[in-house]
């Protein structure tokens, strides 16, 4: 189902032709990729907490404002590998508030000098319109519109396969595969159609060695609207100091600007995204992102599956 951008009346959105799905997109998708694969939980040998703010449409009122949490870890049990990971999701897109809090579980298993993982995940959606602050102005006893704040609730199934190697990486997932239909007081419900995504990555080493070139991509598609992102970041890595620069080329949409690095073992991260609509410049979108990871020994010794998943 194509996401809800409420606006200002008057305000031409109309003519930007900037469309979206249910699920909000992120600039640093390379380093959230549980927030829509759960096989991608636990991926490497550490705990890993991550945290993002998205306020897109600048200066306009009514803009989409997101916000995600999010914690994985890998961990030995029955002689396998596993990871799990917990998020949280809250999108507020004018009246509409979507949040999602999820639980993840994925499997995994040596294949072919890499690890493939297959995941599923399980949520509850929340779904709430503000019905007190809309103006129906000739017909303010319209019935088909709610006059206070409604909500409702619904069971959300996800799941996915990821696969790594040395220097790549592959994924395909697909979340809302149960289609959850969220009723929203008693005269209105919500239908939320399955997203696919398709996910993959590559550095290319460069003869600095503490730099290197990471490039990754994301596709998804509901069946009636497709977003595709392409990124290329030039990372600077060398005794416990990171930093990078990139852009991000989203065909029919927008080109982001990135920027992060490690500052006293905190990820930070910012982009700026522009639309290559009608939307001007200074009408684009900011993210800030912050992660942190530690590292874990919970592995037996000479068998950590995790040593040569260092990709991000």
């Amino acid at each position: 189902m194509k996401r809800f951008f409420l606006v200002t009346i008057g305000l031409l959105i109309a003519a930007t032709q900037v469309c979206a799905q249910y699920d909000p997109s992120f600039a640093h998708y390379w380093a959230m990729e549980p927030s829509f694969n759960p096989a991608s939980v636990g991926k490497e040998a550490k705990l890993n907490v991550a945290g993002a703010y998205s306020l897109q449409l600048a200066g306009f009122e009514n803009n989409p404002k997101t916000m995600y949490v999010a914690a994985d870890m890998p961990f030995y049990a029955v002689g396998s590998y596993h990871g799990v990971g917990v998020q949280l999701l809250n999108d507020e897109i004018g009246l509409f508030s979507h949040k999602r809090l999820s639980v993840q579980y994925a499997y995994q298993k040596r294949l072919l000098g890499g690890k493939l993982s297959a995941g599923v995940q399980v949520g509850m959606l929340g779904e709430t319109f503000d019905g007190s602050k809309v103006e129906l102005g000739d017909d303010p006893d319209d019935p088909a519109f709610a006059s206070s704040s409604v909500n409702g609730t619904g069971l959300d199934l996800s799941a996915g396969v990821y696969y790594v190697a040395r220097n790549w990486y592959v994924g395909l997932s697909a979340l809302h595969l149960n289609s959850p239909v969220v009723a929203i007081g008693e005269t209105n419900e919500l239908s939320i159609d399955p997203t696919y995504y398709f996910t993959a990555g590559y550095n290319i080493r460069l003869n600095n060695p503490f730099l290197k070139i990471q490039t990754s991509m994301l596709g998804r598609t509901d069946g009636v609207a497709w977003r595709a992102d392409v990124t290329g970041r030039l990372k600077y890595e060398h005794d416990k100091k990171v930093m990078y620069a990139g852009l991000t080329y989203s065909p029919t949409n927008s080109v982001t600007v990135l920027i992060g690095g490690n500052f006293h073992g905190i990820h930070l991260g910012y982009s700026y995204e522009v639309y290559t609509t009608a939307i001007n410049v200074g009408n684009g979108s900011h993210e800030l992102f912050v992660g942190y990871q530690t590292e874990l020994n919970l592995y037996k010794k000479g068998r950590n599956l995790h040593k040569t998943v260092r990709l991000l």
